[in-house]
């Protein structure tokens, strides 16, 4: 008999609940996405080339996202993806490979243990509806962090710098645009010119304003709010919270790595003039989620 259309079957398993992980740049979804690696059943995928084409493809020209396509082309990247082959890990971006301490090509996990999939690839936020309609059994679970502390990991991060660069924009670009964080097009302008730390504050404050909208909409039972510095800073509670929310358990021992970002890092990482921009882009969301008190 016919599968109904919304499940989707991967290796011989059915996809059930899939975990999404959603989030601004570096507000700890890879983090987290290590912890559900190394956590029983979960088979984390992070950045593959075929899901990352399309999240991309999504956030640039949002109107993609709303075509009659747009779900089946979803489904068949994350089923790509998620494909357990001999050489699987191959393919995988390195941050993946790392978190799951692959050393050859793989694969990271047998067939035999997964039983739940799911994936933390940069930009999953800006597809969340197609996802919702590809996966209406979904989970997500959204990374909020000090919108300061983001943006000085995102100017040491040259992907996220590559973002901004007017080369990578076109006539084509359509307005309001969540990715850039512009929301209109007489404002492209003003942001062509504008360093690199206010562009990357934009694409915060957008994040934050989606992740917002995202808690009046989605009922409680398929979406986490979880803070960054409530990660790193009380592990074990943070982690309670997100095995109930998963009902699984969940490995902790990432948390306690001391390569993870502290923090607060921004009071050394900003410069003053960099700091002045970010607090004035974003100074509404910074003090909505008490990161500046005034």
């Amino acid at each position: 008999m016919r599968l109904p259309p919304h499940i989707l079957v991967v290796n011989g398993i059915k996809v059930r609940r899939p975990v999404f992980l959603i989030g601004a740049p570096h507000s700890g979804a890879d983090l987290l996405a290590r912890a559900l690696k190394r956590s029983p059943g979960f088979h984390m995928t992070m950045g593959r080339a075929s899901v990352a084409h399309v999240l991309y493809a999504f956030a640039r020209k949002p109107s993609i996202a709303r075509t009659s396509g747009a779900v089946r082309v979803m489904r068949d990247a994350l089923s790509e993806s998620w494909q357990v082959l001999p050489r699987s890990c191959g393919d995988c971006a390195e941050s993946c490979r790392d978190a799951g301490g692959v050393t050859g090509t793989g694969p990271c996990v047998a067939t035999s243990e997964v039983t739940r999939f799911a994936d933390g690839s940069p930009d999953l936020l800006y597809s969340v509806p197609v996802l919702l309609q590809a996966f209406p059994d979904a989970r997500f679970i959204q990374l909020i962090r000090d919108g300061r502390d983001v943006v000085a990991d995102m100017l040491a991060d040259p992907a996220c710098l590559a973002c901004f660069k007017p080369a990578m924009l076109s006539e084509h670009t359509e307005f309001p645009n969540a990715f850039l964080g512009v929301n209109k097009d007489e404002h492209l302008q003003r942001w062509k010119t504008m360093p690199a730390a206010g562009k990357s504050a934009l694409r915060w404050r957008s994040a934050v304003r989606m992740s917002a909208e995202l808690r009046r909409t989605l009922p409680g039972p398929q979406l986490l709010t979880v803070r960054y510095e409530d990660l790193v800073g009380t592990p074990p509670r943070a982690v309670a919270t997100l095995a109930e929310f998963l009902e699984t358990r969940v490995s902790k021992v990432v948390m306690y790595d001391t390569a993870v970002p502290k923090v607060g890092a921004w009071r050394t990482r900003l410069r003053r003039e960099d700091l002045e921009l970010v607090e004035k882009v974003a100074r509404e969301e910074l003090t909505r989620l008490g990161y500046r008190k005034n």
